[in-house]
Parts: C-alpha cells; sequence; structure tokens
C-alpha cells in the first residue's frame, strides 16, 4: 500500500460573491469561510482514517459560511471514527441534526444549511459521500467518473446546470432527516479523487476538468498543486460566479 496521502486543496470566493460560504476538511484540519492564495498540498500517512469533504453554504440564505463551518469541523472531529459506510452516514446525520440545532438557537440562523461531498481514504478502502450537488470525482487516465450523486432535478431545457437541490444538511426543505449518498470502492496506489463544490463544477464542463486533470496524472503533489491551480483559473476565466472550493486527493507510493 502507498507510503502517504497528499492532498492539493484550495478555497476562494470567486468574482461574483461578496465573501465565502464554503469550508474545507483535510484530515484533522478544517479551512472555513477563507480564502487560500494559492493551493495548499498536506501529507499524511496510510493507516488511520484520513476524512477529506468540501461544504458548500447555501447561498441566498443566512449563515450558509456557519452551516459549511460547523459541518467541516464535525467531519475533521468524527474523522478518527470514520471507518466505513454506515458510520460515514451516521456522521452525516449528526451534522445534519447540529446545523437544525444550532439555526434553531439563533432566529438570523433560520434556514441556513450546506451541502457537503468528501471521501474518507482507509487503508486499503475508500468512501466517498455526499449530501447535495458538491461532488467527487475519481481522476482515471482516460477521463472523470463522478462517483458522488447530485441531489438536484435535472436542468430546464438548454441548460447544463440547475441551482436546485433536493436535501441538505440543515436548510428550509423542512426535513430533519436526510439519505446521505455513501460509495466503498478499493484504494490503490496512484489513484486520485476530486473534491469540489459546484463553484467548480457549474462553470467549467467535465470535459475541460478532464483535460486538465488527466494531463497530470503521472504527476507528482506539486503537479497537483497546478492542476488545483488550473481549475481554479479556469472557473475564474469562466465568470467566477460562485465560491470556488476543492480538493485533489493523491495517494502516492
Amino acid at each position: 500500500m502507498a507510503a502517504y496521502i497528499a492532498v492539493s486543496a484550495l478555497s476562494h470566493e470567486g468574482l461574483v460573491r461578496e465573501h465565502n460560504e464554503d469550508s474545507l476538511t483535510v484530515g484533522p484540519w478544517t479551512l472555513c469561510a477563507t480564502v487560500t492564495g494559492n493551493p495548499q498540498t498536506l501529507l499524511f500517512p496510510t493507516g488511520p482514517p484520513c476524512v477529506v469533504a468540501v461544504a458548500d453554504g447555501l447561498g441566498g440564505h443566512p449563515g450558509g459560511e456557519v452551516a459549511s463551518a460547523l459541518v467541516a469541523r464535525r467531519l475533521a472531529a468524527a474523522g478518527p471514527g470514520l471507518e466505513g459506510e454506515e458510520t460515514v452516514r451516521e456522521a452525516l446525520q449528526s451534522c445534519n441534526q447540529a446545523v437544525y440545532a444550532a439555526a434553531a438557537e439563533d432566529p438570523e440562523l433560520a434556514a441556513m444549511g450546506t451541502t457537503v461531498a468528501g471521501v474518507v481514504l482507509l487503508p486499503a478502502r475508500i468512501v466517498a459521500f455526499n449530501v447535495g450537488d458538491s461532488r467527487v470525482y475519481r481522476v482515471e487516465r482516460d477521463g472523470l467518473r463522478r462517483i458522488s450523486v447530485d441531489d438536484s432535478p435535472p436542468p430546464a431545457p438548454g441548460r447544463r446546470t440547475t441551482s436546485l437541490i433536493t436535501q441538505s444538511l440543515g436548510g428550509s426543505f423542512g426535513l430533519t432527516f436526510v439519505e446521505p449518498h455513501g460509495r466503498g470502492m478499493p484504494l490503490a496506489v496512484g489513484d486520485r479523487y476530486l473534491v469540489c463544490s459546484d463553484g467548480l463544477t457549474d462553470p467549467v464542463p467535465e470535459e475541460e476538468l478532464s483535460a486538465l486533470l488527466t494531463g497530470s496524472a503521472e504527476g507528482s503533489e506539486r503537479a497537483d498543486g497546478r492542476a488545483v491551480y488550473d481549475l481554479w483559473r479556469a472557473a475564474i476565466e469562466a465568470g467566477g460566479p460562485d465560491n470556488i472550493t476543492m480538493a485533489l486527493v493523491r495517494v502516492a507510493g
């Protein structure tokens, strides 16, 4: 098995939003509602569960950055105990209840919510998960394979994306119970995964994401940092209409 896990990540407010409502979890570390000037790379040993997640606070709702930060920090704290699909789902249910409880204590935070997507890396297995429309991709030699499930209706005719979602952690859906998506699969040296908010995938088509990522498939953490920067630049050049947060995960040998 690999000697270590490398995670290259970036979070940015984009060109339209006044502030960043996204939060990021990488192992025990969190980056909440903060902008990174350049991609940051963190290294972790294989063995203990390592969670990497992006939480995207709901735009147009009060307290999106509060909800995303709450979820990011709870996932970081729960990370060492996330040993499979069931424990991941339980952790996300707990996050959902925590967002609702925090909103109930403060009228100004009523209806706050967040999407979330991520992976938990185990010694020889990975669990991908999501609630909402933040995404997880497996980076393969011939392109990207989406392994998360968008909680959103089909886009309108002639449109590639939609801003609507059918479930989130917290939010105004009146659902105190969510059904997280979770998928386990084998993990091997050389595997790469992209975890990102829709601030990347809405403005940048998957074909372009794929071209930027597969070109650095044989690289190193340095190449991954460059790939993350190129993905961010593609979103900015497409108008940067939303907060942009991503983490590129490599299982290195």
